[in-house]
């Protein structure tokens, strides 16, 4: 699999049902706006409930599409035991240690680790086990209790300049940041509430392509 970050889906089930929406008809619809990547959070779900929502959404997402499991390296674990396409897991700064994520998910899963800081990215390069980095918030959030301050676009290109590893933007990001942040530097643009909250994800995902490949 060719690794496509461009636009990033982070899921958040809560967002989608004030919309009224299932989270897995969400990532559908997203997908054929455009979507190139999923990550599947659920902070507050069982793990057996994690579980069953990361099989559901790996059988509707085509192939292409990176589906990534968010800080549950156990989930990611058996969701690929049980034959769940997945393509690997992104872990934050107080999970494990992402060389301790690297020796459990083995060398074919892809690993992505979020950074906000520069010391946050000299350990990426001391240590080369990640595939990217997730770098925010460049906006402040609601959709994460503990986001760190916001950077803005500068800080964003600040911090991607810096990085080994491909960098995606996260963080508050609307269809109006994408092109910036692409002419900052980044591989990619990760959303939630601009798809999960959307009435309609399919357009919201169209819209957020459309900038993101300068076409609006």
């Amino acid at each position: 699999m060719t690794l496509d970050l461009s636009l990033y889906l982070v899921t958040d089930a809560a967002s989608a049902a004030s919309a009224g929406h299932d989270v897995v008809d969400v990532v559908t619809a997203a997908v054929a706006g455009g979507v190139t990547a999923v990550q599947i959070r659920e902070k507050d779900a069982s793990a057996r409930a994690f579980l069953e929502t990361v099989e559901r959404i790996a059988a509707v997402t085509p192939p292409e599409v990176a589906v990534f499991v968010n800080d549950r390296i156990d989930v990611f674990l058996a969701a690929r035991d049980r034959g769940a396409r997945v393509a690997g897991v992104h872990v934050g700064q107080s999970d494990l240690p992402a060389g301790a994520v690297r020796a459990l998910v083995g060398a074919h899963a892809y690993v992505g680790l979020s950074a906000a800081t520069v010391a946050e990215l000299d350990i990426v390069r001391a240590a080369p086990v990640v595939d990217y980095v997730g770098i925010g918030a460049v906006h402040p959030t609601l959709t994460k209790a503990d986001a760190p301050p916001a950077l803005g676009i500068d800080g964003f290109a600040h911090l991607a300049e810096l990085s080994p590893v491909p960098a995606v933007a996260i963080g508050g990001i609307q269809s109006i940041d994408l092109a910036p942040l692409r002419a900052a530097g980044a591989a990619g643009a990760a959303v939630v509430s601009a798809i999960c909250a959307a009435s309609d994800p399919r357009e919201a995902a169209r819209i957020l392509r459309a900038a993101w490949e300068g076409r609006a």
